[in-house]
């Protein structure tokens, strides 16, 4: 499933760029890594690491769930380089 997602997210990196390296933790379920404008489920340190549960994680990538929202109702949290965070929303958007 999280292999799934993260050529989802491949493929939608195709006409972008993403700077910076970001580690979406899902727990046992696995991680999905976005490093050199890669999507990998390859663990790897990153500069921002988002602990997030896999339903979540998909409602993220489909605009079902509000980053801000997401981290104030606590269903992810975000350590390391805010920055690269905040590339993300512009990714998605």
């Amino acid at each position: 499933m999280l292999q799934d997602i993260a050529d989802g997210i491949q493929n939608g990196l195709k006409d972008k760029t993403f700077e910076g390296s970001l580690k979406f933790d899902c727990g046992d379920d696995g991680v999905i890594v976005l490093i050199d404008n890669q999507a990998t489920t390859q663990d790897q340190d990153a500069d921002c690491t988002i602990r997030i549960s896999q339903e979540n994680l998909t409602k993220l990538l489909t605009g079902k769930l509000n980053p801000m929202t997401g981290v104030a109702l606590g269903k992810l949290k975000i350590s390391g380089n805010m920055g690269v965070a905040m590339k993300l929303g512009q990714l998605l958007g």
